[in-house]
């Protein structure tokens, strides 16, 4: 098991965040899906009654979608496993400000691998020490990582001169461009607190597959909120009414492009 608690910190309130961040995800499955794969949203529904970080939490909007990676995963892995089982299952419970996700391979791994994403999201610039309420063999185990959405490094294939926080200026807001020592300057700042528990039960992989989901998942992490901050403009003054309608026209689309065209979206960086 590894445990990676990374804090994203941006210049956004927490109510914006909400709306950003469900855009974004919307926008980001359409560029991972063509080709016979990405991503099939099953079900996008309330839940109520799912009690949430020690009960705080227990209402807000469900999803579960199956992912299909072939070309997402590293070579060694898709030699090792059979046809059909490179596909990841997530089942999500948005209680926004806290978020939670299990993502799981239920048909050939099944209770050797899960991944949990738990997601706070709160009004600071992201040095609470413990949100996650962790106990003391936990705490020991977890490693904080900081991520920087101006300042970090980011690979090739992933950079794209419009989603560059350093350029970067919003017309609507005024915010914009990052630079220097920004996040321990801006106003509003908030900081999504996301941790990640990774467990990959294979003997002679599982520490090197639990290593290059870590990676993966704060790839992924720094490239979607540079998004999120770059897209300002498109998503800032929508509504949740308009999020949902938005996420709804997403799933049909989604359920076109997965099986046309070419295989499209971020593919594993190292093998």
């Amino acid at each position: 098991m590894l445990i990676k608690e990374f804090r994203v910190t941006l210049p956004l309130t927490v109510e914006e965040y909400q709306v950003a961040q469900l855009y974004s995800v919307a926008e980001a499955s359409k560029n991972e899906t063509g080709g016979g794969e990405g991503i099939e949203v099953l079900k996008n529904e309330p839940f109520d009654g799912v009690p949430l970080l020690g009960g705080k939490y227990n209402k807000g909007q469900y999803t579960y979608k199956i992912y299909h990676l072939a070309s997402k995963v590293p070579t060694f892995i898709r030699l090792l496993a059979p046809k059909g089982s490179l596909e990841i299952h997530e089942e999500a419970w948005n209680a926004y400000p806290y978020c939670k996700t299990v993502v799981s391979n239920p048909t050939y791994m099944k209770n050797n691998f899960m991944i949990v994403i738990e997601s706070l999201h709160l009004g600071d610039r992201g040095h609470q020490e413990n949100v996650h309420e962790l106990t003391s063999d936990k705490l020991k185990m977890r490693e904080v990582v900081h991520i920087d959405i101006a300042n970090d490094h980011v690979a090739r294939a992933d950079f794209k001169p419009d989603e560059d926080p350093t350029k970067f200026h919003s017309e609507k807001t005024g915010r914009g461009p990052l630079s220097g020592n920004w996040m321990d300057q801006v106003d509003p700042v908030m900081t999504c607190y996301k941790l990640v528990t990774v467990e990959f039960k294979w003997f002679g992989l599982q520490t090197r597959v639990e290593e290059f989901i870590q990676k993966s998942e704060r790839r992924l992490f720094t490239t979607f909120h540079r998004q999120v901050f770059c897209w300002m403009d498109r998503w800032h003054g929508y509504t949740m009414e308009d999020i949902r309608a938005i996420e709804e026209k997403t799933k049909e689309e989604l359920d076109r492009q997965r099986n046309v065209g070419k295989v499209r979206g971020m593919k594993a960086e190292t093998d």
